[in-house]
């Protein structure tokens, strides 16, 4: 008998195997579907009603909801505190387990729905102590603004009560209910945004000051730079852009930077403009994208004669996106535009006599001190020790026993070192946010005139915002705003000694004396995060002003002698040319040029940049090899120095601290590498290279022969590298519902120093342009849609115009909103 046929199985047991194969397949199937039915179904029966009436507890006369075809919602309310109850009600129709996360991740309180995986997360916020923040401001709150939070807290108390029994569907994916809303978490909320946009900047003052211990003053501050000749402070009138100003000396004399580069840009407003200067490009995956543009210009430069302003707010993705769109009448109030869930107001847009937008300041507000605590705890002052007080944070941990975290507080603020990965001194942190927050929005909301817009702003703490104006009489202007410190000594930029007073706060830059200009001669006003301070100001603003090539290129367009339209500020908005990479791109292509022996890949990748137009576009290769290069540059320049960057950092997170190359990571580095191009001192350049040339040849060929270079580097397209990641935190997880709850990944155009700043979890989070000589026809879109819930044709009916450039109407009088009008549902007091 052969050895098969010993080992075959009979006929009858092959079949019942694969009736079990057949069966455990069909059942799996089953629980498929009926999970799939179940999300569908719990998915349905959370959609909120549009249309007819609904009896809602709180109110004190009906309120109208009118929706736009897209789900943007004008309220319209007898009293104010009855359309900020609605706006509560309303937004938490569309998102209230984004609202209820929102407030969760900012309180630390995840882990009592997550688990352990979000306990980090949690001792962050707890140390940090952002509720404790918010219960502060709250208490400095005027009784017209605790009031209003009030409203909008019970408006979202009245849908929870309401919707108990059919909530979103992630509350009952993760088990849970929400809790009463409560007026401090709108203003904990708040607190997180501040945190994201001015908090960050003591980390890279850490980093500076393990720099500067290994390279000395001379090279730190070549890395440090803050200023650039690219620089256009909104309050300097500036006529010739060719000339470099503040360059200051070099070890060897400048290469010839004559440029005369061809911009190639997306549309008749752009392509044919030669943009002036430029310099490095960073890796998408590497450098935050946080940058914002605002820009206003006046009747002079329109078709229209009357002023046209423009904000795209770039931030990070979410899903939900961030902000919510929405039109508040109530009264003389009549303002539209973008609220952030979970807050009153309107934060961005207009009313019917002014306009505004935002770009981020980046102020230095954040200090840290080197506390000395001695072995009894206590730690010194210039009174002797003092102990430190202590806040016992609570945090809920699903599943597990509480954990308890004790947060040291002195004089400065509380102790961070458990923040900072590899640190053993005792950090404490300086933050304005511990003044505590006024959130001045309504009167922002109200204003009617500069000089009303003036003083709402000078209420602002933080974040510090770069603000934008324009009205319908024709004026425009721009104002700088938020606390910021004036220091006995130094600037924010290295940690100091918290024992005696030589570096306290000793008061702030009075709002007076913050740049502001009204109407100036050029009738163009920008920002885009860049240095706002002109020459010879007496005070330090920032440490770290972003790099300068987004609000060099608005400018450039924007003083081309053209008339523009509004789809013309769309355009500029969606812009994709990078001075920086193409500045790069033409010296590394002349470097392998002149090369001795460079290799036929280095040889494709020169071709390929050589006839470039620095248009970051998703189709080409130019951009991948000008990035990657760069890359390479800055690593075979600060690897000598700063030594190799640690393998395996995910599996030994505690090496994370350790000085490397890639330690240095500076807003402004760009900067650098072009000072470095522009008069290649000899003081930078590696000994293994005889100069910069054959520098930059080896960066070229070390960045064609990366593992991630294709083959053919003609294939190697700028949109695969340079994707966007947008999906839904929860249901994302789901295979059976992933595929309808976010865009996922796709490939994208623009950088993180084009107008269209972009990586893969950052870009532009809404784009908005006012037209102040017919309101009705400003547009606004954000990224995805107005609704939390998945099967609303509001969730991602945004997401094709956000994602190829183009926009929506704005309906804003009361013509326009009915004409507009998709659905209206009047509130009624219930009795």
């Amino acid at each position: 008998m052969s050895t098969l046929a010993a080992t075959s199985a009979p006929p009858s047991r092959r079949f019942s195997g694969f009736r079990i194969l057949l069966w455990t397949g069909l059942a799996v199937l089953i629980i498929l579907a009926c999970a799939a039915g179940y999300a569908y179904l719990a998915a349905l029966s959370a959609l909120p009603q549009l249309d007819g009436r609904l009896q809602v507890r709180g109110l004190s006369a009906p309120v109208a909801v009118t929706r736009d075809a897209h789900g943007v919602p004008t309220i319209e309310a007898g009293t104010l505190l009855d359309v900020f109850f609605a706006q509560g009600y309303v937004t938490a129709q569309d998102r209230l387990w984004q609202m209820d996360v929102m407030r969760r991740f900012a309180s630390g309180e995840l882990s009592e729905i997550l688990g352990e995986d979000t306990l980090k997360v949690d001792r962050e916020q707890r140390i940090l102590g952002l509720r404790a923040a918010a219960k502060n401001s709250l208490a400095m709150a005027s009784s017209r603004d605790r009031s209003f939070f009030e409203a909008y807290a019970r408006g979202v108390n009245a849908y929870i009560n309401a919707q108990s029994a059919h909530l979103p569907i992630e509350f009952r994916i993760l088990m849970y209910v929400p809790k009463s809303w409560q007026p401090e978490d709108s203003i904990v909320i708040a607190n997180q945004m501040v945190k994201d946009l001015n908090y960050h900047y003591f980390e890279d003052a850490l980093d500076k000051e393990k720099i500067l211990a290994r390279l000395g003053p001379e090279l730190t501050a070549d890395l440090y730079v803050n200023r650039s000749w690219h620089d256009r402070p909104p309050t300097v009138m500036r006529e010739d852009l060719d000339q470099p100003k503040n360059v200051g000396s070099s070890d060897e004399e400048d290469n010839n930077d004559n440029n005369d580069d061809s911009e190639g840009g997306d549309n008749a407003v752009t392509r044919h403009q030669n943009p002036d200067g430029g310099r490095e490009g960073p890796h998408p995956e590497t450098v935050p994208v946080n940058g914002s543009n605002n820009w206003v210009v006046s009747g002079a430069h329109t078709v229209t004669g009357k002023p046209l302003l423009a904000n795209d707010m770039h931030l990070g993705h979410q899903m939900p996106n961030l902000w919510y769109e929405a039109h508040l009448r109530a009264g003389n109030l009549d303002v539209a535009g973008v609220t952030l869930p979970g807050m009153p107001y309107v934060v961005v847009g207009h009313n019917q006599r002014i306009a505004w937008g935002f770009t981020n300041v980046g102020p230095t507000v954040t200090d840290v001190y080197i506390e000395n605590f001695n072995a009894q705890g206590s730690y010194q002052t210039p009174q002797g020790w003092v102990q430190p007080v202590h806040r016992a944070e609570v945090i809920h941990v699903k599943g597990k026993p509480d954990v308890t975290v004790d947060v040291q507080i002195t004089r400065h603020g509380p102790v961070i070192t458990e923040l900072v990965p590899g640190e053993t001194r005792q950090l404490a942190l300086r933050w304005t946010l511990y003044d505590g927050l006024h959130i001045p929005f309504f009167d922002v909301n109200a204003a009617q005139n500069w000089q009303d817009f003036r003083h709402a702003f000078s209420l602002l703490d933080a974040p510090g915002q770069n603000v934008v104006y324009a009205d319908v009489d024709g004026n425009i202007g721009y104002q700088a705003t938020g606390k910021v410190p004036i220091r006995a000594a130094g600037d924010g930029s290295l940690p100091v000694n918290g024992a005696d007073n030589a570096h306290e706060w000793t008061s702030f830059i009075p709002y007076d004396k913050l740049p502001s200009i009204y109407n100036p001669s050029s009738g163009i006003i920008a920002t885009a995060n860049g240095r706002i301070t002109p020459d010879g100001y007496p005070y330090s603003v920032s440490m770290e002003w972003e790099a300068p090539w987004r609000t060099a290129r608005i400018y450039h367009v924007l003083e081309s002698g053209r008339r523009f339209s509004p789809a013309d500020m769309l355009a500029l908005q969606n812009d994709i040319h990078s001075e920086a990479d193409l500045f790069a791109a033409e010296r590394l292509v002349y470097a392998v040029d002149h090369a001795a022996k460079p290799s036929p890949r280095a040889r494709q990748a020169a071709d390929l940049m050589r006839n470039w137009d620095g248009r970051m576009s998703a189709s080409s290769a130019a951009p991948t090899i000008a990035e990657a290069s760069i890359r390479e540059l800055r690593r075979l320049l600060l690897e000598p120095r700063l030594g190799s960057q640690p393998a395996d950092l995910k599996n030994k997170p505690d090496q994370e601290a350790a000085l490397n190359w890639t330690t240095y990571s500076w807003e402004m580095r760009s900067v650098w590498l072009e000072n470095l191009l522009l008069h290649r001192p000899k003081r930078w350049l590696p000994e293994k290279f005889s100069n910069y040339d054959e520098l930059l040849a080896a960066a070229v060929e070390a960045a064609v022969n990366l593992p991630a270079a294709a083959k053919d580097l003609s294939t190697w397209s700028w949109g695969a590298f340079n994707v966007v990641e947008i999906q839904h935190p929860i249901l994302g997880k789901i295979p059976v519902l992933k595929h309808w709850t976010g865009p996922g990944v796709q490939q994208q155009a623009g950088s993180g120093y084009t107008v269209k700043a972009v990586s893969r979890h950052h870009g532009p989070s809404e784009r908005f342009t006012a037209n102040l000589a017919n309101l009705d026809q400003s547009t606004l879109n954000i990224v995805t849609g107005q609704s939390g819930n998945f099967l609303s044709p509001y969730y991602m009916d945004q997401w094709k115009a956000w994602y190829e450039g183009s926009t929506f109407l704005l309906p804003f009088t009361a013509e326009s909103v009915e004409t507009s009008k998709a659905h209206r549902l009047i509130l009624q007091p219930a009795q």
